[in-house]
């Protein structure tokens, strides 16, 4: 599969926008300020392909993003970012909820600070992909700014915190270098069954 092979299609502001055409869909889901874009981009090996913030908080829609005309990512709203109003923060989780209760998720793809313990925002997004009935890649992304001997204790943490099986594929990731870009583009073809 040719993951450049990369085109945005749309963005669904509502349920009604969501995409129904049969086609697999990852849903890529983070804090704001996780760096999923980044890690969007580096999957799809563009530099600004899925927008990239100053600012956390950037997407506030569902995005689709078709890849070689054979799976969407879906770029979910970042959550945990303070900023933004309580209408605006509830309208996401309401947007998120209807997402999840549509039965369109096929994979989720959970992205976390690699330095740092799950938040209980974490631990509810992990719960909604459990909801979901579908199997999860956790993504432990921004490993370029740790020691590489924080890193396995920083997974095993993140491991608990989520309270995933060890069959569960998490991945010491780096957006900025690319570290375990291989292994993330495996999973996701082995858990779309493509």
């Amino acid at each position: 599969m040719d993951f450049r092979k990369a085109e945005f299609i749309k963005s669904a502001a509502d349920p009604s926008g969501f995409l129904r055409d049969g086609l697999p869909q990852a849903a890529f889901a983070g804090r704001s300020n996780v760096g999923k874009s980044s890690v969007i981009n580096s999957v799809v090996q563009r530099k600004n392909f899925a927008r990239v913030g100053s600012t956390p908080g950037k997407t506030a829609q569902v995005n689709y993003f078709l890849i070689d005309k054979k799976f969407y990512i879906v770029d979910l709203p970042g959550y945990g970012y303070a900023a933004v109003s309580k209408a605006e923060r509830d309208r996401w989780g309401r947007l998120m909820e209807s997402y999840f209760a549509s039965g369109l998720v096929t994979l989720g793809v959970q992205i976390v600070d690699a330095r740092h313990k799950p938040t209980a925002d974490d631990v509810t997004m992990m719960n909604w992909f459990k909801g979901a009935g579908v199997d999860v890649i956790v993504v432990a992304n921004k490993t370029d700014k740790c020691k590489k001997s924080e890193i396995p204790g920083n997974v095993a943490r993140i491991r608990e915190t989520l309270d995933i099986s060890e069959d569960t594929p998490l991945l010491a990731y780096s957006a900025e270098t690319g570290a375990e870009r291989e292994a993330l583009l495996i999973a996701l073809e082995w858990g779309l069954d493509l």
